[in-house]
Parts: structure tokens; C-alpha cells; sequence
């Protein structure tokens, strides 16, 4: 299976077609630009690893919003630009598998979260459910 993309793992930072729920959920099926995405989990699959992806903004979250605003260390270890207010949504995310997407792409990852950070963004996200999940695996 090509594109195995060994180099991901949770905290990876990645350039993705990130499709927001809301968009989702008016029928749009692709993401409207590339845009930072980390990895909340990788799931072993025989057919495929599961990657679950967190959409990394710059748009300040709004009230009815869960999102953590990314230290600027963190955001210079995942190759983001530093200077600038960035937050990691973790109401919603997108579900994609490795070797059957198609907008997965095989470039290097931009860097990637330390555990110490980014391991308790992944929790509270389990913690405070529910979270919406787009399918990009079809």
C-alpha cells in the first residue's frame, strides 16, 4: 500500500483540505483551502491507519466554541507561525485513512506537538464529548 505515511503519529502538524461540520452539514464536500491540521489519533488498521485530525485556526474561538490556543514554543516545534494567535478546535474533527485518501498528501509533516502539550488537548477533547466528526474516508 503506498503512502503509508509512517512519520504521523499524534501531535503531527500537516497541511490538510480541512472540511469544517458546518460546511459538511450544508452538503459541501471538499475543504475550502489547505490549512494546519494535527493529528489527535492514529488508529492501526490492516486496510488503512485511521488518522482522526484537529483543524488548527486563527480565528479566535467563539462562546459556543472548544478550542486551545497553541503556546508560541508549541507552535515553533509544529513549524506554525510564530506571532501569530493560533488555536486547535477540539469540538469537531475529521476522520481520514492513510493509503486510501484522497487528500492526504505525501509531503513531510510541518513538525509536531510536544506530548506535554499536545496528550491533555486530545483528553480534554475525549472529556468534554460530544465532538462532530466529518467522514473523509469515502
Amino acid at each position: 500500500m503506498k503512502n503509508r505515511r509512517a512519520d504521523l503519529r499524534t501531535g503531527s502538524v500537516i497541511r490538510y483540505p480541512y472540511l469544517w461540520a458546518r460546511q459538511s452539514s450544508k452538503g459541501e464536500t471538499e475543504g475550502r483551502k489547505d490549512r494546519p491540521a494535527a493529528v489527535a489519533v492514529r488508529l492501526p488498521r490492516p486496510d488503512g491507519d485511521v488518522l482522526v485530525l484537529l483543524a488548527i485556526t486563527s480565528k479566535a474561538p467563539l462562546p459556543d466554541q472548544r478550542a486551545v490556543e497553541i503556546p508560541e514554543a508549541e507552535k515553533k516545534r509544529a513549524g506554525l507561525s510564530a506571532g501569530m494567535r493560533l488555536w486547535i478546535v477540539i469540538d469537531e474533527a475529521n476522520v481520514d485513512v492513510i493509503g486510501r485518501s484522497f487528500y492526504l498528501l505525501p509531503d513531510p509533516a510541518l513538525g509536531s506537538f510536544s506530548d506535554g502539550f499536545f496528550v491533555p488537548v486530545v483528553r480534554r477533547m475525549i472529556r468534554e464529548r460530544p465532538f462532530r466528526s466529518v467522514d473523509r474516508t469515502s
